[in-house]
């Protein structure tokens, strides 16, 4: 081993460095650059004793399995047997089953050739966590998945191995501490978490090169915020975001989406944004409004605006082929357009017909596309939803060998909605000076700094209440925090109780947006009957009610939603709790999200907790059975809680102009922040903050203020 500018080169020529403290990377070498790291490298001097590497509480050992200790602890080291499937198939037995389409989970990708990969042992009482929207349960051990951003519309279920998202992002969890590890490589990758054999879990990449970074600490919230130093913080919203959301596919006038909004406003039903869908634009062509349906669009956005309600609209990144079209012919004269291998433009099908795909790979054609967003913002748009951006292609995958400047199709899948984020992000930087509002499906790691995210095309199932949970939280643990699902599901037709269940999960879940398709019953929560729309009207009313933590927990740096292992890792109990979460570190909610329940068991870990409702006290440390009536969510305070919520019944954003903090008895403290909630002047310090402590019953505040008006005291509501 030697060591050359801080960074140690092993016999076998893997390259060892620590390019951000805490953080160390290991690489072959031949990598090109990257699309998910964001930090600046530098490399830190490591200490070295013999064939030891150490960086303060970090060791390493390149030539012994590329060891790390982290605090004199093992965290991580390669497999030093071969891998050995614990179910093993013959080619014959392979073929035969897939003649007749029972392939075994294990071999779907089966086809693939995988050209870099890494093994690693798996310690006995480890849980993983991480890869994104993944389906199944929070931990993913005993799993196997496959990352290339896919869209598929079949209702998913738990052997679904690829979503939309690809995020390369995993933690290993132990009784030696959490060790994450960055996979940096954009090809088609799989991660095998002990599927294939208990003793090791392993991840390979289909080309590229050997590229990883492994982050250590002692809990999963240690490792998180080093990631995110490394990948770059989910970005704050303005605060209408954190608000209600409605959705269809689609709204096909001004007078049939007003009149949803007079409905909503007129059965006091709290929003903040609709969303328009393809049916808004003339032929789906992106960046043009339908001349009949939506002939003035800056009349529509205006009347909306007059109803305190902000407009999205959704763009695809298929652009029509067709000339005369000014996006088409734009981009053929500008060069805009991913390539055949004969240079010829690549055609494919979207929901204009036969499609091109823009090279977002290229900086100009992002500049482009940004560009144009100026379309919409002038016309009163606030918000942009990209979707089908994996990409999707109705004729087909796009073939691996068509062309970007930066490589092939093969390369930049995985990458392709992520350079699109950038670009929408970029653009609406430059066309107004509000925090972009981007809406992404298909993304990878280090697209938080850019986007939010949601789950995709969902079904109304009670399965899927019970995934969108899971999968926000392991978004939530990928560095994804504004994330939420289609509430009441996309696709199929929602039952009353379902859709007021899904209100409730809706109501503390970060991103909160009713969907539903064409063809599926209306889903608005006025469509439904008196009690079903009453039990919706509750759910609304507690997300207004708390949004004001809400936003507090968005200046933070960790998930506004959480599984409980973040906030509790020493118990085991929290480690696989699949169907709890926390909202922020002070409030426990456990949805309902199985029909015909009034009641459900809820872990509290130790301490003491209060239910939100009653104020009645419950000591932790076991289960309790909670009262779940069809109109509430068990919603459970730590002792010391300190809730900044809304006074009065506010029916969108702007209302909300008064404060009362909720506290709860015991020892606690929290920071509430005010700014404008819409301009990027809070990253210069124009915010006002308000440290509060409680101890015992007594509560103090102390504000800190950098040029931004507010009280110096707020409203305290003793809760018991």
């Amino acid at each position: 081993m030697d060591i050359i500018h801080n960074e140690a080169v092993t016999a076998s020529g893997l390259r060892v460095s620590m390019p951000v403290p805490g953080i160390v990377r290991v690489t072959d070498g031949n990598h090109k650059g990257s699309y998910m790291v964001s930090a600046k490298l530098r490399k830190s001097a490591p200490k070295r004793e013999g064939e030891r590497l150490t960086w303060g509480n970090i060791s390493v050992e390149p030539e012994n399995g590329m060891a790390l200790y982290y605090e004199g602890k093992l965290l991580c080291a390669d497999y030093p047997g071969v891998r050995q499937p614990k179910i093993p198939i013959s080619q014959e037995e392979l073929e035969q089953l897939m003649a007749e389409g029972h392939v075994p989970a294990g071999h779907l990708d089966a086809a693939s050739v995988w050209k870099v990969e890494v093994c690693k042992q798996l310690p006995e009482d480890a849980v993983i966590y991480g890869l994104g929207d993944k389906t199944g349960f929070l931990n993913k051990r005993h799993y196997a998945y496959i990352n290339w951003n896919t869209d598929d519309a079949k209702p998913h279920c738990d052997n679904f191995q690829s979503l939309y998202k690809s995020i390369n992002f995993f933690m290993v969890y132990s009784k030696n501490g959490c060790m994450g590890i960055l996979a940096d490589n954009s090809y088609r990758s799989r991660f095998d978490f002990g599927k294939e054999n208990e003793d090791y879990y392993f991840w390979s990449h289909a080309d590229g090169a050997l590229d990883y970074y492994m982050i250590p600490g002692k809990t999963p919230k240690d490792v998180l915020k080093r990631y995110l130093v490394l990948t770059g913080k989910s970005m704050l919203q303005q605060k209408w975001v954190y608000g209600f959301h409605q959705s269809r596919w689609s709204y096909y006038s001004p007078r049939e989406l007003l009149e949803m909004v007079d409905t909503m406003r007129k059965n006091r039903l709290p929003m903040d944004a609709v969303h328009m869908d393809i049916d808004y634009m003339e032929g789906f062509r992106v960046f043009t409004f339908n001349e009949k349906r939506f002939s003035d669009p800056k009349g529509l956005t205006e009347a909306l605006a007059q109803r305190n309600v902000k407009p999205i609209t959704i763009i695809d990144p298929g652009v029509k082929l067709d000339p005369g079209y000014f996006m088409y012919d734009e981009g053929v004269a500008q060069g805009h357009f991913a390539k055949n291998p004969d240079g010829s433009i690549y055609e494919g099908a979207v929901w204009p017909g036969p499609s091109v795909f823009p090279d977002f790979s290229q900086e100009k054609t992002r500049l482009w596309w940004g560009e144009k967003l100026k379309i919409l913002t002038d016309a009163g748009i606030r918000g942009i939803w990209n979707d089908m951006n994996e990409p999707a292609d109705f004729t087909g995958q796009l073939p691996d060998d068509v062309q970007f400047a930066a490589g092939t199709h093969k390369e930049l899948h995985n990458v392709y909605g992520h350079l699109m984020a950038k670009a929408t992000y970029e653009g609406l930087m430059n066309a107004d000076s509000r925090r972009p509002f981007v809406l992404t499906r298909a993304c990878c790691a280090g697209s938080q700094k850019y986007c939010s995210g949601w789950t995709g095309d969902n079904h109304s199932m009670w399965q899927h209440l019970q995934l969108s949970l899971t999968q926000m939280m392991n978004l939530g643990l990928s560095g994804m925090y504004m994330v939420g699902s289609d509430v009441g599901g996309f696709g199929s037709d929602c039952t009353p109780e379902l859709l007021a269940r899904w209100f409730q999960l809706g109501a503390i879940s970060p991103f909160f947006r009713d969907h539903y398709a064409k063809g599926t019953r209306n889903q608005e929560a006025y469509a439904f009957d008196e009690k079903t729309m009453d039990a919706c009207r509750k759910a609304l009313e507690l997300r207004y009610h708390l949004l004001p933590y809400i936003y507090d927990l968005a200046h933070e740096e960790m998930p506004i939603l959480r599984p409980l292992v973040l906030e509790y890792p020493d118990d085991p109990m929290c480690r696989e709790l699949t169907d709890q979460c926390m909202l922020g570190d002070q409030l426990l909610a456990a949805p309902v999200m199985t029909p015909g329940v009034t009641a459900r068991a809820v872990y509290l870990p130790k301490g003491v907790w209060y239910d939100y409702y009653t104020g009645k006290r419950y000591s932790g440390g076991k289960y309790i059975l909670a009262d779940a009536p069809a109109d509430r969510m068990p919603l459970f305070a730590k002792a010391g809680a300190i809730i900044p919520t809304a006074k009065g019944m506010p029916q969108y954003v702007e209302e909300i102009t008064e404060i009362v903090l909720e506290v709860f008895p015991g020892n606690g403290r929290h920071v509430h922040y005010m700014d404008d909630g819409e301009t990027m002047d809070y990253q210069k310090g124009v915010v006002r903050t308000v440290n509060i402590t409680v101890r015992g019953k007594n509560v103090a505040q102390k504000v800190t203020a950098d040029g931004y008006p507010g009280p110096d005291s707020l409203e305290v509501k003793w809760m018991v």
